[in-house]
């Protein structure tokens, strides 16, 4: 296995002594001090709160970071790229499966609800055929010469005439 396709590998290390001469710094080969690259790494991986709140732009930073930093890091580029591979696969894959799981509900939901709801439809089926029905007695009732009243609406109509 070569050095460019093992991202593991620790680039070559320097310390830089401060002027006291105790505390000192690691610098990469490539110019970057070891806070640096673990602070672009952790901020590539902490995009994902921007797909909390856009939805998608969360895959700008570890994008972003990954094509500024891929010369001059392999190590914030692996972190950066494994972000934005995981944030691509995690949030569009949980999408659509979120997607297709509503689906199949809100079709499970028709079904029942539907299937709860024909008692219900057929008995508001029946209340045309029962006013009909009801009327055909009112007809009867009058043709005979006798006083009939529609539950609730007779008294209602009867004082609004005599008013």
């Amino acid at each position: 296995m070569s050095d460019q396709d093992d991202f593991l590998t620790p680039d070559p290390v320097t310390t830089e002594y401060s002027q006291d001469g105790v505390h000192y710094t690691r610098i990469n080969s490539n110019g970057m001090d070891e806070s640096e690259e673990r602070t672009l790494a952790m901020f590539a991986h902490l995009g994902i709160f921007l797909n909390l709140i856009t939805g998608f732009l969360g895959l700008l930073p570890p994008l972003i970071i990954y094509f500024a930093y891929k010369d001059r890091s392999r190590y914030v580029a692996y972190q950066a790229l494994q972000a934005l591979v995981f944030q691509a696969v995690f949030f569009f894959g949980a999408a659509i499966l979120a997607a297709i799981a509503w689906v199949i509900s809100g079709i499970f939901a028709i079904v029942i609800i539907g299937l709860c709801g024909i008692p219900i439809a057929l008995l508001l089926t029946l209340v045309p055929i029962g006013a009909l029905i009801y009327a055909i007695v009112a007809a009867v009732d009058t043709y005979h010469h006798r006083d009939f009243k529609y539950w609730l609406v007779g008294d209602w109509v009867r004082s609004t005439y005599e008013s």
